[in-house]
């Protein structure tokens, strides 16, 4: 149920297009929460017919004009609904991990290679989240919603750190290995 809240925080902070919102997800929310095109447009539907957002009027004819969006009342209380729940985290699953875990009763061909890729998109990850810190908060940029905006990036920061370094040494492990070791 969080695709919805996704988009009705993206759009509490902007109202916006359903083009806009894929936009936005692709820069920004995406990175921890993602969401195809017609996903968005599927939940944005479920949303104005719930009460949660309405259409914003259009001052040209709507045949062929984007429709924007804008969160009400009852949206914003679902949402503060939802942000105040408890929710118990999700057991963390990841397909290289099992991959590494089967690697060791029926062989590791082209595990390293592999541990090899993800490191370096790991590190593309990280190295544009830096970049993105950079630019978007500054020294003084303190505000409670910046301040919880780069909580929020920080995570990802971390979690790339995370598996850099596990990554690098998984890959180190695998080069002293029996049979693998370099010469």
């Amino acid at each position: 149920m969080s695709l919805p809240h996704a988009i009705l925080t993206a759009l509490v902070e902007k109202p916006s297009s359903g083009l806009e919102l894929t936009r936005r997800f692709d820069r920004s929310i995406g990175y921890f929460w993602s969401a195809t095109h017609q996903q968005i447009y599927r939940e944005l539907g479920k949303l104005e017919t719930e009460g949660f957002i309405r259409t914003l009027p259009s001052e040209q004819p709507a045949r062929g004009q984007k429709k924007s969006y804008e969160v009400l009342p009852a949206g914003r209380a679902e949402l503060a609904r939802w942000t105040a729940a408890s929710q118990d985290p999700r057991p963390h699953r990841d397909t290289l991990l099992l991959r590494m875990r089967a690697a060791a009763v029926v062989g590791t061909e082209g595990i390293e290679g592999d541990l090899r890729r993800h490191l370096d998109l790991h590190q593309r990850q990280l190295a544009e989240y830096e970049e993105i810190e950079k630019r978007d908060f500054p020294p003084g940029r303190d505000s409670s919603q910046d301040r919880l905006r780069h909580l929020v990036l920080r995570a990802g920061i971390d979690l790339e750190t995370f598996w850099t370094q596990w990554l690098t040494r998984a890959l180190e492990e695998f080069a002293e290995l029996p049979g693998n070791e370099r010469a």
